[in-house]
């Protein structure tokens, strides 16, 4: 795709973005959507948040993490120190959490992003595990009672920071940043051989997706109005580790997409956790015997476009060529 029409399919998903949040504004105010509608749409862009940021560790780099639940912890609690201990705006605690969660990401990444593969899971699951039974144990967050949060998580600041959170990652895959994590994702021995600092972009992919957790974070205890260390276990890690693996490992459009898809039928089936369970079950296993890559592959959404045009250039070239 051309620098052109990269840029003209960039502002146009902004202003595709900027209507859909209008639209959506109007029907929060309005009294159009219920409650549980709205629960759906927030809970929603908080997944999407997650997923993209995992995708960059995951898909990007190639770093298998099932810790991302910690990140989103680190977030949530420092945030929600900042406005009901400290009595700080929500901007404030919202840069908080995320530069808490990527404080977070550089101690664990740093003496274990040297690991590889199954090793690194393990770290990353064990530094979640310790994150949840840390909070559990601090009475001045409200250990295992939880810890009572105001709601100042509002659609602009949701739809705004979800937006921004793809801008940056799309920004930094197709950067010469993000084209040292691809080469580390596809062979890390060669990518070092060539001159790559593995371990620098490594801890910086696993620092920027710590990050956008963090922010996810903020939005979710401000959301939530109470947030408890049984929130970010580490079958919630399990849960943002689907939406990136059946999106397809490699592509962000993928991500969001099976996140909408997965998200949905979670909260429609939140009455029956069993059932929901058992659809997750089946929807892994048929993905992985069919179609393994996900449902994207290591495609975006934009390859489509620009398949379609070069196919239909294809063909008119064709025929004016059997007509000559």
């Amino acid at each position: 795709m051309s620098i052109f029409k990269q840029a003209k399919f960039f502002w146009t998903s902004i202003v595709l973005a900027v209507i859909f949040s209008v639209i959506v504004q109007f029907l929060i105010v309005g009294g159009t959507l219920n409650q549980f509608y709205v629960n759906t749409l927030f809970f929603m862009g908080i997944n999407i948040i997650l997923a993209v940021s995992l995708h960059l560790i995951i898909g990007i780099t190639g770093q298998f993490s099932i810790g991302h639940a910690g990140f989103l912890a680190v977030g949530a609690y420092a945030s929600a120190i900042m406005t009901m201990k400290l009595s700080l705006p929500f901007p404030v605690a919202l840069i908080t959490g995320g530069l808490a969660a990527a404080v977070a990401g550089l101690i664990i990444g740093i003496p274990t992003l040297r690991l590889r593969g199954d090793y690194l899971a393990i770290a990353t699951l064990g530094f979640g595990e310790i994150v949840r039974i840390v909070f559990l144990n601090i009475d001045y967050v409200g250990g295992a009672s939880g810890m009572t949060v105001s709601h100042l998580t509002t659609w602009p600041w949701l739809i705004g920071c979800v937006v921004f959170t793809i801008i940056v990652i799309a920004n930094f895959t197709n950067s010469t940043h993000g084209r040292a994590c691809i080469s580390i994702r596809e062979n890390e021995i060669a990518a070092d051989a060539m001159g790559i600092n593995t371990t620098y972009y490594k801890v910086a992919a696993f620092a920027l997706g710590a990050f956008f957790a963090g922010i996810a974070g903020a939005l979710f205890a401000h959301n939530f109005y109470i947030i408890q260390p049984t929130n970010f276990g580490f079958l919630k890690s399990f849960d943002i580790l689907i939406f990136v693996v059946l999106g397809g490992l490699g592509s962000m459009s993928g991500a969001v997409i099976a996140t909408v898809l997965l998200t949905i039928i979670s909260t429609y089936l939140q009455n029956y956790p069993e059932v929901r369970m058992v659809i997750y079950s089946l929807v892994l296993i048929v993905m992985m015997l069919y179609r393994p890559q996900g449902l994207m592959g290591t495609k975006e959404i934009t390859s489509f476009f620009t398949s379609s045009k070069s196919a239909k250039g294809g063909v008119q070239h064709g025929s004016k060529n059997t007509v000559a």
